[in-house]
């Protein structure tokens, strides 16, 4: 199916100017848009057979983007206008509002704004099913209603895990797309201008997007990414727009303390990385994560410990006052001080000794001993073999 048409629905907050209603006789008609996915999108209205119109523009504008484009547009004989939008030319931020209205000059009279109108930029590639409940909605194509139901059941549990986190009060729904896989994601994001990869969420707009494919470990998938990719739209709907001023080590480590199956793998890259003198001071995960995929899983895992380690010393309350003073603009090192009583260089390094000597690293070296083991007969032995061969020169 080359495109979806859709109904477009008028704003009505936006209402009529005067202008509009003095030039009441020439009003669109038959205002629709179509489009398919990250290729092009065709406006299409009508203008009455008596209008006499000298110019008519497009505007249009996507939800988070403080640019509106501009059209001039070519009438047909029959007063119809069509417009076909190169999606390559500007990409569009996937599952957003595109809000757009037409500036029409008349050859006799001022010009005036048509209403305003919008549709929703979803990925019409996929036969998306949805199942509901308290606001949150579970889109997916790959699987049975159970499969989505399971989806959408994780998705509850994760809210409540989150509230009791990070209290909220918002009630608007929160819609939740599963691709059956990362490559899937991937190429909705760079269809987006986004590059990473697995999940994705869009506080803004109220969207996550995960990677899970029906099968043996659909429930372990869903309750890992589900819940963690949900924290950031709650997180964002509890502070707004300062949800950009939060360090990145906080907003990865808050979203993967909700996660109802810790990613396994964040022991044993704290371990290796622990005896190796390689962990990454949580002063440089202030900002973005490492961009290489050793780097960043290292710094999930520091940021995910090291909340813990927070909660564990200093209470869930702790977090809270973290959210607050680094909402009101305070730096990282000097809101860790304001918040928890010490600076953050501090608590990274009372972290190391306790919480990576006592729960990560304690019951890492454990799993690591039998590569200690490995590596220091590869390495000592043949040493030891060379010093007993030098001896034994030596004597003779």
């Amino acid at each position: 199916m080359r495109g979806l048409f859709l109904s477009i629905l008028c704003l009505s907050l936006l209402g009529f100017s005067q202008n509009v209603q003095a030039q009441s006789s020439i009003e669109l008609t038959d205002v629709g848009v179509t489009y398919l996915f990250g290729e092009e999108i065709t406006f299409s209205a009508k203008l009455p057979p008596q209008a006499s119109v000298q110019k008519i523009y497009l505007f249009f504008q996507v939800e988070g983007d403080q640019n509106t484009r501009t059209v001039p547009l070519a009438i047909a004989g029959d007063g119809s206008i069509d417009y076909t939008y190169s999606i390559q030319s500007g990409l569009l931020r996937p599952f957003s509002h595109v809000f757009f209205w037409y500036h029409i000059t008349p050859n006799n009279g001022n010009s005036f704004d048509s209403s305003r109108y919008f549709f929703e930029y979803t990925d019409n590639r996929y036969p998306w099913q949805v199942v509901e409940n308290s606001g949150i909605r579970v889109h997916w194509y790959t699987g049975d209603l159970a499969f989505g139901q399971d989806a959408l059941n994780t998705a509850l549990a994760g809210y409540q895990a989150i509230q009791a986190l990070i209290p909220t009060t918002s009630t608007d729904p929160i819609n939740i797309y599963i691709y059956a896989s990362p490559e899937d994601v991937q190429n909705t994001l760079n269809l987006g201008g986004y590059t990473w990869v697995g999940g994705h969420a869009s506080p803004d707009l109220g969207v996550v997007l995960v990677s899970i494919a029906p099968g043996d470990t659909q429930s372990i998938e869903m309750e890992r990414q589900i819940p963690h990719e949900l924290a950031h739209v709650l997180l964002y709907r509890q502070i707004g727009a300062a949800y950009a001023k939060l360090p990145t080590w906080l907003l990865e480590g808050i979203a993967s303390q909700v996660e109802q199956y810790p990613n396994s793998d964040y022991t044993q890259v704290l371990t290796v990385s622990a005896v190796s003198g390689k962990l990454i001071p949580i002063t440089d995960l202030c900002g973005p994560f490492p961009m290489d995929a050793s780097g960043a899983i290292l710094a999930y895992a520091e940021s995910d410990d090291f909340v813990h380690f927070l909660i564990a010393n200093y209470g869930s309350t702790s977090i809270r006052a973290l959210i607050q003073v680094y909402s009101d603009g305070l730096a990282c090192d000097e809101g860790a001080a304001r918040a928890v009583g010490a600076p953050l260089s501090q608590l990274d390094s009372e972290w190391q000794k306790t919480s990576l000597k006592n729960r990560g690293t304690g019951s890492g070296v454990s799993n690591f001993l039998p590569y200690l083991a490995v590596l220091l007969l590869v390495l000592i032995l043949p040493a030891w073999r060379l010093v007993l061969n030098l001896r034994k020169k030596g004597d003779q």
